[in-house]
């Protein structure tokens, strides 16, 4: 009988002291990231803007105009003269704009403030202007990607920031192949597959080593991507951003922090999904439970069904096993405890391997683990091995209902 990996109310303790291997989800708000909001919002921040004091007079950008270029895309106050050609062949959405008749100027007063329209009376060096109600910062790098090709990075909080104003309006403005480039690419940091996922530790687990436990810096916040994956419609992101957002404690995520001042409530996620969050996260705790308690019971006879005989050494090894994993993912809550993956990959390794000391905090767990080594056989390292694969790959399986996610 397979074990259920579905969510029971369980008792959890939040004395955890270390924190999952990406950073805390409000540390990202110690930067400056672009805040996601609708074309409407904005130019209505401009519009009260430009009440309360002075006009503020455009601005040229410095490599976004082209002498010969047809057309000047207006983005809050940076002016952009490109080509109509080249916004036509990448996006369907302006190709129907310019083959489109144009109201006159009687009808453009009356029109919504919002509407985007070729404004033709008011040309700049004898072009048209079209007023795009998005940040300047996105156009500027959508209109770089669309003339010199997407330049992505190492899916870092700097690299996320220009991706997701990329996607963003490559989704607005139907860019099918560069929304599919930016798909892509954030899927290498946002994997859909358990290999991809164990890729994307490995390279949080080397920045960590570098700069510290707690203090990788590889990826940006979970809570973001979850907020962008709603914006573009992009729930292929949502199984692995919802999955790292529950390793962190409830303490990181609902209490304000000291130096930023900010917690996961001041962040823009929806109701349902910090619904979704919470579900989650008392699901993950339960396949932690289960995991252990599953390998302390007779219903996984392959863990020792490979011996003729039942082998004393063995089950007492494996009884080794359980009761200190329990009391070091269950009880002391040390790292790694609200990540079923990790405990399922660590419960793995060669029991005169497992729990090597990775630190001062997590010595007294490795030291205690080695004294089995000299009983352990390698068919039951074989089995153990082979048996908690199976587990992590139905775990990984299982997120998406963990989460009340439609993927």
């Amino acid at each position: 009988m397979q074990t259920s990996y579905y969510p029971t109310p369980i008792m959890i303790s939040a004395n955890g002291h270390y924190p999952p291997r990406s950073p805390p989800p409000n540390g990202l708000s110690r930067r400056s990231t672009h805040t996601p909001r609708s074309s409407v919002d904005r130019h209505s921040q401009i519009t009260a803007s430009v009440g309360d004091s002075a006009p503020v007079q455009p601005s040229k950008h410095t490599d976004l105009w082209f002498c010969d270029g047809s057309i000047v895309l207006r983005a809050e106050d940076t002016l952009f003269r490109v080509h109509k050609s080249q916004l036509a062949r990448h996006s369907a959405f302006f190709r129907d704009l310019f083959s489109l008749p144009q109201p006159s100027a009687d009808n453009t007063t009356s029109s919504s403030p919002t509407a985007l329209q070729i404004d033709t009376t008011n040309e700049i060096e004898g072009c048209p202007v079209l007023r795009l109600f998005d940040t300047a910062e996105d156009v500027e790098n959508l209109l770089m990607a669309l003339y010199d090709g997407p330049n992505f990075g190492k899916n870092d909080p700097a690299d996320f920031r220009m991706v997701s104003g990329i996607l963003r309006l490559a989704t607005k403005y139907l860019v099918d192949s560069l929304r599919t480039k930016a798909l892509v690419h954030l899927s290498r940091a946002w994997p859909t597959s358990l290999k991809g996922w164990d890729a994307r530790e490995d390279l949080a687990r080397a920045d960590e080593m570098q700069s510290g436990p707690g203090m990788s810096n590889v990826y940006p916040s979970p809570a973001d991507v979850v907020t962008l994956a709603r914006e573009v419609n992009a729930p292929s992101l949502l199984p692995s951003a919802f999955y790292d957002l529950s390793r962190y404690h409830y303490t990181q995520l609902f209490e304000q922090d000291d130096e930023s001042g900010h917690s996961i409530t001041d962040l823009p996620l929806s109701h349902a999904d910090l619904q979704r969050l919470a579900l989650g996260k008392e699901a993950s705790q339960h396949a932690i439970t289960t995991l252990i308690r599953s390998m302390g019971s007779h219903s996984h006879p392959l863990l020792l069904g490979h011996h003729t005989h039942s082998h004393r050494s063995c089950r007492r090894d494996f009884s080794e096993l359980v009761a200190l994993a329990t009391q070091h993912y269950l009880f002391d809550r040390e790292r790694g405890c609200t990540d079923p993956l990790y405990v399922a990959e660590e419960l793995g390794q060669p029991l005169y391997d497992f729990g090597q000391a990775s630190g001062a905090d997590d010595a007294r767990f490795g030291e205690s683990r080695r004294s089995a080594e000299v009983s352990e056989c390698e068919a039951c390292a074989r089995a153990l091995a082979m048996w908690t694969t199976r587990e992590r790959e139905r775990m990984w399986k299982m997120i998406p209902l963990w989460f009340r996610l439609d993927v």
